[in-house]
């Protein structure tokens, strides 16, 4: 297990990973993720998944936050990101710190 990294996604998005000796992992829908994950957690130290398939098993996800392996993280598909890894950063940050310090925007930044 050691420093082993595996990616799941949709195939286009994932394939990629190989090149630079990620385990790509192709699912088709989220459904098919939450089984996937909980096999992958086993062998691996980190689980990039794309933010798409990520959003759908959220709950599965949050799971793992407490322990320390796997860290899995949300990444953007080829399509872009829907902003799903950004709030866990930004709920992460605001456990830890007791403050939003990464996304805050004060009222001037707003317009108001």
């Amino acid at each position: 297990m050691q420093g082993k990294m595996a990616i799941i996604g949709d195939g286009d998005s994932v394939l990629i990973f190989s090149a630079v000796g990620i385990d790509p992992y192709p699912v088709q829908d989220s459904t098919d993720a939450a089984e996937l994950i909980k096999k992958l957690a086993k062998n691996y130290k980190i689980i990039f998944i794309t933010d798409v398939i990520a959003k759908d098993n959220d709950e599965t996800i949050k799971k793992y936050l407490t322990s320390p392996y796997p860290v899995i993280i949300s990444v953007p598909s080829k399509s872009g990101s829907n902003g799903y890894g950004e709030s866990l950063i930004k709920e992460a940050m605001e456990k830890a710190l007791g403050i939003d310090i990464l996304f805050n925007k004060n009222d001037e930044e707003e317009g108001h």
